[in-house]
């Protein structure tokens, strides 16, 4: 067997108490799980006394597959160990902590889990313990958001195969971790629009961002932000990147909401495209910002993800 560790953290206003309670409720997880927010149609169990040890959180459903994952030991504020029994895609067993710490007034919250593979597939581990992490990163965003203030400012929704029109764009390319997608991609724009007006280049048709590719072993992504333009602006991209796309077909899905919770319309997009085996086009993949902010408030900020198919 071939053995993985994957750790996330994040600060949370709250007391580890709060923390504690919230996390250690099984009936809060539907709330902020980063896998049902992909099958929303999936059927959740959970165990009568939902905060005790011996209490269980059960899930089946056609995109996430089937399995439980029980408490082991409560140990208030502090930590909680559970352990998790996956059935479908197959059966595995893994061990998951949360653990509980005061930083000042707030509390850093981190989660584990310590899986296994089988032998033959040990080449998935980096893999795993990559893909793992960023949904980890995104339930404790989620997590982090409910506690602080009651709501989660995500919503996604699937528009399924659409018809793409040809997309010519000019930006800024660049390398970036995975943690710092968010202030990447709005430094690479900023810094696009400032070389299109020097250029006297347009700017009005919508901000772009372009992943070429993503290297799951450094959890880093080859990406291209900037502005769509029209095809004849391409000729003079002085200092820019430019990158182009022929009109095709394309899975689609809209998130609504912070662009703190873009992974969430991501992971959606990549399920769907897994479970309807959708034969995708790695040329590259894209995001398309059809509201921004000041002039749009972030609970309503409309982001379309695009991965385009084969023809």
């Amino acid at each position: 067997m071939s053995g993985f560790h994957v750790e996330r953290s994040i600060q949370i206003a709250a007391s580890p108490e709060q923390v504690f309670d919230s996390v250690a409720d099984f009936r809060t997880w539907s709330t902020w799980s980063p896998w049902l927010i992909a099958d929303p149609d999936a059927q959740v169990t959970i165990s009568p006394k939902a905060d005790e040890v011996g209490a269980t959180y059960a899930w089946q459903g056609e995109v996430v597959g089937a399995g439980e994952i029980e408490h082991q030991r409560l140990d208030r504020p502090r930590r909680i160990e559970d352990q998790l029994r996956f059935l479908k895609p197959f059966p595995s067993r893994s061990r998951v902590v949360f653990e509980i710490q005061p930083v000042g007034d707030q509390s850093q919250l981190t989660w584990h889990m310590w899986g296994s593979l089988p032998w033959f597939m040990f080449w998935m581990r980096s893999m795993m313990q990559t893909f793992i992490g960023m949904d980890y990163a995104r339930g404790l965003k989620m997590l982090k958001e409910w506690i602080e203030t009651g709501r989660i400012q995500s919503q996604v929704h699937i528009k399924g195969n659409v018809t793409v029109e040809p997309l010519h764009m000019l930006g800024v390319r660049g390398t970036c971790a995975v943690v710092d997608v968010g202030p990447a991609v709005a430094a690479a724009c900023q810094q696009a629009a400032q070389r299109l007006r020097q250029l006297d280049l347009p700017t009005n048709g919508g901000m772009i961002t372009v992943y070429h590719r993503f290297d799951t072993k450094r959890g880093a992504f080859d990406c291209t932000a900037g502005f769509v333009v029209p095809e004849s602006s391409l000729a003079r991209a002085e200092g820019l990147a430019a990158w182009s796309h022929p009109a095709g077909q394309a899975l689609c899905v809209e998130h609504t909401g912070s662009y703190e919770h873009l992974g969430n319309a991501w992971s959606v997009a990549n399920s769907i495209a897994r479970y309807r085996k959708l034969k995708l086009c790695r040329k590259a993949t894209f995001e398309l910002y059809k509201t921004t902010p000041p002039e749009t408030p972030t609970s309503e900020l409309r982001t379309e993800i695009y991965l385009p198919l084969r023809r």
